[in-house]
């Protein structure tokens, strides 16, 4: 075993009798911060590991998906520091602009402005005030969650350096032709008055309507559906496909379009499902995307007939109204020119929301800023397809490539005050200058800046680059990058890992931004169903700290944490967690009293029980287990492998067997006390980067060294005893299979009971004394009479249960408990005999009554055990 010979010892501290969380988390934090524990220095020599955090809103606070990611973060990190490594976790928050300008625009609200009432630099200048006073909360949540972030290093994507990296990498992509300016059609939400981008656009099931109506007079009608009546005032075509029979002898014929004083032609288009409905379709190229390309290919005329805020445009009746009251006052003047062929109502169908907002998304044709993101979508799915970059979990592989290699262009400009300004400027003879940072801005009248700002993706998409420096070669990014891992949500593989893929590749020369990418899943509640407010499932994780502490909630998320699957959690779940942390908080507590200790040499082998031995057999096992599982970020294994370790095998079998030992002192106890002190230094090490806190306060104690943070990480000695551990699996098979009688004979855990142990020609025979201690067993003294006798293991174990049960009662109850089951087992057979019941039964209920069968079965097989293992007479 290892030791870190560069700390100081220091005085032991005294540990209290019960583990109270809130005394010892807030402490030890500021202890951590104060001493520099976290920070980095990227001139050291050690090799280095680093990971970013997805920078959450400016405007968030912690939540269970924040506490989960942040946990298997920080373990990582925390455990590459023990490992000698030059560890980053670098901290910092997104500047989110729609959802910032939203809380500010909300306070303004209340004091009866508007954003347009300050102007844009004064409105600018208070969304700064509100960020400095009451953003960033969720950086004091990770403090209380423990984060071994370096704070001296934190981010903010409005920061001067980040945005001079934004500024950088637009005026690059710029001259390199890959961002553009062009007239499409685009997401545009009519309550955040702003477009954005199709991964922003949220899905769902709405009720509308199906309204089918003619088109033209007489020989020239035609129907048509739409869920959207209100955009027939743009319609400027309708379309058929051109081998479609039905509607030939139309094509390029012009036919009137109802309530408008316009004709509009019918043109043939592939795109058409002459299989659709009645095979023809209306055409508004500038208020849908597919009209729109149907529009490019036969130059029809593009008509806008709403504006930002979704309220119809075009002359007449219906001017003024927004775009749901137009569209119940389109179709009742339908109906009453008799139009209206057929009505669906509720019709139910896909249609997409502001991701923010929640409000339904209106197409619009609008002249935005775009990135070309062909070449660089074909740069990150070959960095993966080639082994640069690896996902984790592998399978998670194809949802990637379904998305890069299906990238539209993406709409970077958004119609907001508060982000990245667009750094265009336009002149007044129709110029156009993109400026660099290290440019001038074209000054002079009729100059103008462009007054849209870039989606917040686009900065966060530089964050593993930006944060370290670039675009300058600092010694940060030059240690630093490429970042080691990514540990994200599955969720945003697409919003922001695609984009840092994209962006890290084109600005580091193909070096992609990180080597893994660690993907994990959601955090739902215990019935596996979504957190909501809706669903009044939401849980602040600040709740369940001040109630179990930190370790605990961090021990519950991270032992869930399959990978790439989503993790259910309930406060029963942290509640056992807390149990744990008290279970080794009282069981080091205990060592201490009885002679644990790290001070000198461990014995030699030959000195030790078979205990000793067993003990560090397991002990170097599960630190081979435990590091092979952090290489494949398997945190459930983790932790669990831990619990099972440190609860089962140290306090439920090492200490308990131990504790004759240690009663009876002398050298074997010595050798124990030593043994027992490596094996929860040990312990302790592995278990710090999930539980930081607990064993931080325990190994200090233990040890009386300066901090467990900067200890050294365990290493596998190759210690292996399996002849140890052979011998003391008899001994648990023993103990276990007695335990078990003893509970179906209703004998409470601490009542005593004559027993004769038959242990010789076995390897059980030293552990006598352990196991009757273990089983509460009393000697066979006079008048000892056998009335139970189980043999296990190759030992034989007669217990005299006369005067510890009523023998008749207890057979009673398992008698009318055998005829219950058996009742049960019967009917159950006679369903499943039935030939006309299992051909009517589904399939769920014919698995039921199997498992009813199998129960019973079981049980009958069990009471009828115990039965013959009462006293007889």
């Amino acid at each position: 075993m290892t030791e870190n010979a560069a700390q100081q010892p220091a005085s032991t501290p005294e540990l209290p009798t019960q583990y109270a969380p809130a005394e010892v988390e807030g402490k030890l934090y500021e202890r951590w911060v104060e001493r520099g524990y976290f920070e980095v220095d990227e001139h050291s020599d050690k090799p280095p590991y680093s990971i970013v955090i997805p920078p959450p809103n400016v405007t968030g606070s912690l939540h269970l998906g924040h506490a989960f990611e942040h946990t298997l973060i920080d373990a990582l990190v925390r455990r590459k520091r023990m490992q000698g490594f030059e560890a980053l976790y670098q901290p910092g928050m997104d500047h989110a602009g729609i959802a910032t300008q939203n809380v500010v625009e909300r306070e303004l609200g209340k004091e009866g402005k508007s954003r347009h009432d300050l102007g844009r630099e004064a409105f600018v200048e208070r969304v700064w005030q509100w960020k400095n006073e009451s953003g960033g909360q969720i950086a004091g949540q990770m403090r209380r969650l423990g984060e071994g972030v370096a704070w001296s290093r934190e981010r903010f994507t409005m920061d001067e350096g980040l945005s001079k990296a934004v500024q950088t990498v637009f005026k690059q992509m710029y001259d390199d032709g890959l961002i553009y300016r062009a007239e499409r059609i685009i997401n545009w939400c009519p309550r955040c008055l702003t477009a954005i981008s199709d991964i922003e656009v949220e899905y769902q099931e709405d009720d509308g309507e199906l309204v089918s109506m003619t088109y033209g007079e007489g020989d020239e009608t035609i129907v048509v559906a739409t869920t959207r009546a209100e955009t027939m005032l743009g319609d400027t075509a309708v379309a058929v496909h051109p081998d479609d029979e039905r509607y030939k002898h139309l094509v390029g014929r012009q036919i009137r379009l109802p309530l408008t004083d316009r004709t509009i032609p019918v043109v043939a288009d592939h795109h058409v499902d002459p299989e659709f409905g009645t095979g023809a379709v209306k055409v508004t190229p500038a208020h849908d995307p597919n009209d729109f390309e149907i529009g490019k290919r036969h130059d029809l005329p593009f008509l806008t007939v709403m504006d930002e805020r979704a309220v119809i445009t075009v002359p007449g009746p219906f001017e003024g109204l927004d775009r749901l009251e137009a569209r119940s006052a389109i179709v009742a003047a339908l109906r009453a020119e008799g139009r209206i062929v057929a009505e669906k109502r509720p019709y139910v169908h896909s249609v997409g929301h502001c991701s923010r907002c929640k409000t339904t998304i209106e197409p619009r044709l609008s002249l935005q800023w775009w990135v070309k993101v062909a070449p660089l979508a074909k740069a990150a799915g070959d960095a993966v397809r080639d082994g640069s970059v690896k996902i984790h979990p592998q399978e998670m592989e194809k949802r990637y490539f379904d998305w890069v290699d299906n990238l539209h262009d993406w709409t970077i400009s958004r119609q907001l005050w508060w982000g990245h300004r667009i750094p265009v400027w336009y002149g007044p003879n129709g110029e156009v200058v993109c400026v660099g940072p290290d440019d001038e801005a074209p000054t002079g009248e009729g100059w103008t800046q462009d007054s849209d700002v870039l989606d917040t993706w686009f900065s966060s998409g530089l964050w593993p680059f930006s944060t370290l420096g670039w675009p300058e070669q600092t010694d940060s990014l030059a240690k630093f990058y490429p970042n080691s891992v990514l540990v994200t949500g599955y969720d945003i593989l697409f919003f922001w890992v695609a984009r840092m893929m994209m962006f890290g590749l084109y600005v580091n020369d193909g070096v992609p931004p990180f080597g893994t990418i660690v993907l994990h899943g959601m955090v739902r509640d215990e019935h596996g169903k979504k957190m909501s407010k809706s669903f009044g499932n939401v849980v602040n994780p600040l709740d369940w700290m001040d109630k179990y502490g930190s370790d605990a909630l961090r021990f519950t998320l991270a032992r869930g944490a399959n990978p790439g699957t989503d993790v259910p959690i309930g406060e029963e779940w942290v509640q056992g967690s807390a149990k744990f942390s008290n279970k080794i908080w009282n069981a080091t507590r205990f060592a201490l009293m009885n002679g644990a200790t790290i001070e000198g040499e461990l014995p030699p082998v030959e000195e030790m029980s078979v205990t000793d031995r067993w003990i560090l057999s397991r002990l170097n096992k599960t630190v081979a287990d435990v590091d092979a599982f952090y290489d494949d970020f398997q945190f459930a294994r983790i932790s669990e492998s831990l619990r099972h370790f440190a609860w089962d095998e140290v306090f439920d079998w090492y200490v308990e067997l131990s504790k004759t030992t240690f009663f009876a002192g002398g050298r074997p106890a010595e050798i124990s006390g030593r043994v027992l002190g490596e094996v929860l230094d040990v312990m302790l090490r592995l278990l710090h980067p999930i539980v930081p806190f607990v064993t931080e306060a325990l190994w200090t104690a233990l040890t009386g060294r300066e901090s467990i943070v900067i200890a050294e990480w365990p290493g596998d000695s190759g210690f292996r005893d399996d002849a140890a551990e052979k011998e003391i699996e008899l001994v648990q098979q023993v103990v276990t299979e007695v335990r078990r009688f003893r509970n179906d004979q209703g004998l409470q855990p601490g009542q005593k009971v004559p027993a004769e142990l038959t242990l010789t020609g076995t390897a059980l025979a030293p552990h006598e004394s352990a196991i009757r201690q273990l089983l509460r067993l009393q000697p066979a003294g006079d008048g000892f009479h056998a009335t139970a006798s189980l043999p296990v293991a190759g030992a034989t174990v007669a217990l005299d249960l006369s005067g510890t049960i009523d023998v008749e009662a207890e057979r009673k109850r398992l008698t009318k408990d055998l005829g219950a089951a058996e009742k049960e087992k019967a009917q159950a057979n006679g369903k499943l005999g039935n030939e006309a019941f299992l051909g009517k039964a589904p399939d769920n209920v014919v698995d039921k009554i199997r498992g009813r069968l199998a129960k019973a079965e079981t049980d009958i097989e069990r009471i009828t055990a115990q039965l013959a293992n009462l006293p007889k007479g």
